[in-house]
């Protein structure tokens, strides 16, 4: 588990309003879907990287209920970019993590918020409203999935089960197909779902032996970060605040294994 960041007593009031939010935010797009005609979608960066009603309304409800408690924190979210602070507390969030998924009528979007203190993620919490799952971790607090502790299994590899895998359509091609062929010669098998951070969550609580993605964004990871290391395992983010990176999660064996996968090249085999 990660050392304590921050004032402990901070800390518990973010935990509880994130958990609050974050129930309340899944609910509120989940009501989206009983309305499809109110669902109008929006392409960003590319025809898989959209935007809906249901995204700028939770979103819209994160940001002024941060606002309304905690009006010194800085906001970094995905749809209407950043708010600087003065608290040296910033809050991360995914309205809908998954917005292909949601919008298709799969199950496996996720609302993500998550809080960092002095550039360390301290607090996570995925809200998974069409499983009626919510996962919350804590800086030396752990980490739990319906208020029950989560702890990562130390001994697993990646041929225990699968392995989550996020590569959008932002990732090179050769690099996925190289991580896919590799993994797979080493004895592994692939997941994939339309939210990275389920699948991080997953990795938590002992559903994937481990998670990579090429190209993420902090608003996807942040939370299952804390859940991940306060369940017991390693994961690390090598993009930041503004810019997509790689990540590699799982518990030591796994991590190791993914991160050197990931590096491999095919003269290097």
């Amino acid at each position: 588990m990660n050392h304590q960041h921050g004032n402990s007593s901070e800390l518990a009031a973010r935990a509880a309003l994130a958990e609050r939010m974050a129930r309340a935010a899944g609910e509120m797009a989940r009501s989206f879907l009983a309305h499809p005609e109110k669902l109008g979608w929006t392409e960003k960066a590319s025809s898989q990287d959209i935007v809906s009603a249901a995204d700028e309304a939770t979103e819209t409800y994160l940001r002024a209920t941060i606002q309304q408690h905690f009006p010194a924190d800085g906001i970094v979210g995905e749809e209407a970019g950043s708010t600087s602070g003065s608290s040296g507390y910033d809050w991360v969030i995914d309205p809908i993590d998954g917005t292909m998924a949601f919008l298709v009528g799969q199950p496996n979007w996720t609302v993500s918020v998550a809080v960092m203190h002095a550039g360390e993620p301290v607090i996570g919490v995925v809200a998974a409203p069409m499983f009626d799952e919510i996962y919350v971790g804590r800086s030396g607090g752990g980490a739990t999935l319906n208020g029950k502790p989560l702890s990562i299994n130390p001994d697993w590899t990646i041929r225990s089960t699968t392995v989550g895998f996020g590569g959008t359509e932002r990732a090179d091609p050769r690099q996925v197909g190289g991580f896919v062929t590799r993994l797979y010669q080493e004895g592994g098998v692939l997941f994939r779902v339309g939210s990275g951070a389920l699948m991080l969550a997953y990795v938590a609580a002992n559903r994937l032996a481990g998670y990579y993605d090429p190209t993420l964004f902090c608003w996807d990871c942040m939370a299952g970060i804390v859940l991940i290391r306060e369940a017991g395992g390693r994961a690390e983010f090598a993009g930041s605040l503004t810019e997509p990176g790689e990540i590699w999660a799982g518990n030591e064996t796994v991590f190791d294994d993914l991160k050197r996968i990931s590096a491999a090249r095919e003269d290097d085999r």
